[in-house]
């Protein structure tokens, strides 16, 4: 089915790919990227909008607010991943083993919510070293890129910004053993932990050799879901000297390539480890959540320009309707001013906002950095 767009495309003299690299990069743009996270799952069902025009996936809702395109590619973690099955089920809830080999309960309806752990597949080296052969070894035929339907899908004359991922070195860990099972692990089998971080490694470097000589990417992503609320879930020290040093491998291939802008999805407290980040590589936050760490405008002060932001809209003020939102987006106009900043929701647009308030927002942010 065709999308129609319910919003003109925000007017510009340059094309995607130029706006984003110029904003990242602290240099004059037309007008602020226009992009946005995406919403929870029970938006798709409870803005009426989004049901009569059967937009279903945020992908669906790109094209139908017509934002400005961003793509981004990567390789896969686990080669395969673990077989997905159901356990048991009761009248409302499922026990499931999930493709990272874990055993987790989840609610029949599927409603977005975070699953309860049970059980890890991994909880001795001998239960990591069976799934390291099984799941990471780097000659299996999956871990080799297409590279001519990449170049057809993504060409040099692209007009958007298209990043590589770079995966994850500690957060995809924490998913395999759980924030209770890597706690104890890191001081129950630190060598077993290190090899974990550093096979995520070898994983993403055996991708980025394929591709980086083949694509002119724009930016490196990444994800790791490492903090909290309270600061990281891992030590400064572990992450300082064990995740870090990865990071600056991964690095060197970026700069090699002339890639010098790398974000990193990570919610909750990143000031602990933002100087491990930094030092790694990593100079852009994403999506930058306000209540879990702070004000996007008291770390770019902070890092100066050394430092990007992507994100950074406080949720919880969207959720208040048009007086909070406008008060908020104006917090922000000096930011957007200076560069290195681009705005949007911090992190998926939850359903307690207003479809007609989320209009008001997208309205207003477009009268505040588009062109005028």
């Amino acid at each position: 089915m065709t999308i129609m767009p319910c919003r003109k495309k925000w007017k510009g003299t340059m094309t995607d790919r130029e706006r984003f690299n110029n904003q990242m990069h602290y240099k004059p743009f037309d007008r602020c990227f226009n992009m946005e996270f995406g919403y929870w799952e029970e938006n798709f069902a409870l803005w009426e909008e989004f049901v009569r025009n059967n937009i279903k996936t945020n992908e669906d809702a790109d094209m139908f607010f017509n934002f400005d395109r961003i793509a981004c590619v990567g390789g896969p973690w686990m080669c395969p991943a673990f077989e997905e099955k159901v356990v048991s089920e009761t009248k409302d809830k499922k026990i499931i083993i999930n493709a990272d080999g874990l055993t987790a309960e989840v609610p029949k309806d599927s409603h977005g919510t975070i699953p309860h752990y049970i059980k890890s597949s991994i909880t001795t080296p001998d239960d990591w070293k069976k799934c390291k052969e099984e799941h990471f070894s780097l000659d299996h035929p999956g871990r080799k890129v297409d590279i001519e339907t990449m170049k057809r899908e993504h060409p040099p004359e692209r007009t958007y910004p298209l990043g590589v991922s770079c995966g994850s070195m500690i957060g995809k860990v924490r998913d395999l053993l759980t924030v209770e099972g890597l706690a104890y692990a890191m001081y129950d089998y630190p060598d077993m932990v290190e090899d974990m971080v550093e096979t995520s490694c070898r994983v993403e470097e055996y991708y980025l050799d394929q591709v980086l000589e083949q694509i002119d990417f724009d930016y490196a992503g990444g994800w790791e879901d490492i903090c909290f609320k309270n600061g990281p879930l891992v030590s400064v020290n572990f992450f300082n000297n064990v995740v870090v040093p990865r990071y600056k491998r991964i690095h060197n291939k970026l700069k090699t390539h002339g890639i010098d802008v790398w974000y990193t999805d990570c919610d909750g407290d990143v000031r602990p480890i933002m100087k491990g980040l930094m030092e790694g590589g990593i100079n852009c936050l994403l999506p930058f959540e306000v209540n879990g760490c702070a004000h996007p405008g008291e770390l770019l002060d902070e890092y100066g320009k050394e430092l990007r932001i992507m994100g950074g809209f406080d949720k919880m003020e969207m959720a208040k309707g048009p007086e909070a939102i406008k008060a908020y987006m104006e917090t922000l106009i000096p930011l957007v001013e200076r560069g290195g900043y681009i705005p949007f929701c911090d992190h998926r647009c939850p359903p307690n906002v207003k479809y007609e308030d989320y209009i008001y927002y997208l309205d207003l942010k477009e009268e505040m950095f588009g062109i005028k």
